[in-house]
Parts: C-alpha cells; structure tokens; sequence
C-alpha cells in the first residue's frame, strides 16, 4: 500500500469518526479512573478518620463488643476494656516484628468470671525471650483489667504466601483464632470470637511491651487521580496541538 492510499484512507470520514470515537473512549476510560480515585479518596480519609476516632474514645466493657459483633457491626479498633485472669501457661506465640527486631507477639487468654476466655495480644517480646521462664516478672498473675482495641477474627488465612503456623512449637503466622484455642484445650463456644490487643500499660521489666498494633492504611489516591487526569489533559494537549498543525502546517514553526 503506497504513502498516498494511505493518506487518501485516513482521510476518509469513516476513518476520521472511527479516531474521534476511539480518543472519546480513551479520554473517558481516563477521567472515569480520576473520578473514582477521587471517590476512593473520600473513602480512604473517610476511613481513617473514622478509625482514628475509634481508637481515642472512651473504652467500652467488653460485653459492648460482644454485643456490636453479634448484630454484624464493626467492631475493628474499638477500645474495650475486660477484666479477668490470665491462663499464663496457655500463652500461644505470633512471629511479629518490633522497631526491626524478630519476635513474637504473645497471646494469652484472659479467663472471664462467666468462665469464658478472651485472647489478649499482651505485646511484644524478644526472640530469645519466647519462653515464658525468661519474662517470668512479667506474667501477671491475679484479677486484671486489661484495656486495648478490639481486633475481628480471621476468616482465613491472608495469602497463600503466609507459611503455615506451627502448633507443634507455637509459632503463629497467622492468627487463627480457632486453632489458637483448640491447641489450648478451649472449648471453641467458651471463647470470645475476636482479639484485644493490649494498650500501652507497662508490664513488669518491660515485657511484653505493649501497643503494638499497627494500623497502616496506604492513601496515595490522590497521586493517583492527578496521574489519570494528568494523562486525560496530555491527550487533549496532544489531540489540540494535530488539529492546530493540520488547519495551520506554519502554526508550530511560528
């Protein structure tokens, strides 16, 4: 096909409907993923703002959870406070990381006076400090009230990348809570079905510390609706700039 078939076909009105078409799908694909970053935006601070008043308001007794978590709601980051004694000889052991440092979270039920069992992230401890002999000032004995935010139960594990927990050495790589449980001798329907992770209250010698929750909620929606419509922009930019040469060829050399 020589230059000029070329030239005389694009210059068709077929050929020149069929380009206006395809550049308003792609300039509306364009403003379409803008907008709904724009949307997840709203979403993301709508979040995190909701979230963040969870956690700074009042604690609330645990039966207050219990009660929100029946009826379906979200009971995520909310403060609660419990009180109970801790079975410090059914700890289970969560491999977690602290300031770069390996270790493990440790997770200790917590008996209730209904006779049921709450599983409490009590914190941080050091590798070397997994076995309870090591931190023994800190295995709190005793009636107790602990205080932390709520934290739903799995439903499964995360992602087939995480590596299977370890009941034989009670290493966790994921906190199911049922297993958790069962591996203690728990009777599952006596277990309370979502976590407390402790707040920041000391523990003898420092361990386990407390506070480790992490709450990491990426919003970088913004920078991504400016690069879609950034790219809408350049589009028209570069659409404007082929009508401006084609209705004037001297208009770019000026």
């Amino acid at each position: 096909m020589t230059d000029a078939s070329i030239q005389t076909r694009r210059a068709h009105p077929v050929w020149q409907v069929a380009k206006a078409v395809l550049l308003l799908v792609v300039l509306g694909i364009l403003l379409s993923l803008g907008t709904w970053q724009v949307q997840r935006l709203h979403w993301k601070e709508g979040l995190i703002a909701d979230i963040e008043a969870r956690r700074t308001m009042p604690p609330v007794p645990l039966a207050d959870i219990e009660a929100m978590a029946k009826s379906g709601g979200d009971i995520e980051y909310r403060n609660v406070t419990a009180q109970g004694q801790y079975l410090n000889n059914r700890e289970r052991h969560f491999f977690a990381t602290y300031d770069g440092a390996p270790g493990f979270y440790v997770y200790t039920p917590l008996q209730l006076a209904d006779g049921r069992y709450l599983f409490v992230n009590r914190g941080f401890t050091p590798y070397e400090a997994k076995e309870p002999e090591m931190r023994m000032q800190g295995q709190l004995t005793g009636e107790q009230t602990v205080t932390g935010l709520a934290r739903a139960k799995l439903t499964g594990k995360p992602s087939s990348m995480v590596p299977d927990n370890d009941i034989t050495k009670n290493i966790f790589y994921w906190k199911d809570l049922d297993v958790m449980a069962s591996s203690d001798g728990l009777e599952k329907d006596k277990v309370v079905p979502f976590f407390v992770d402790a707040d920041a209250t000391p523990n003898p010698m420092g361990l386990p510390i407390g506070a480790v929750t992490i709450i990491d909620l990426p919003n970088d929606h913004l920078q991504y609706a400016v690069t879609w419509y950034g790219l809408a922009a350049a589009l028209v930019a570069i659409v404007a700039m082929s009508w401006l040469r084609k209705r004037d060829p001297n208009a770019t050399a000026q």
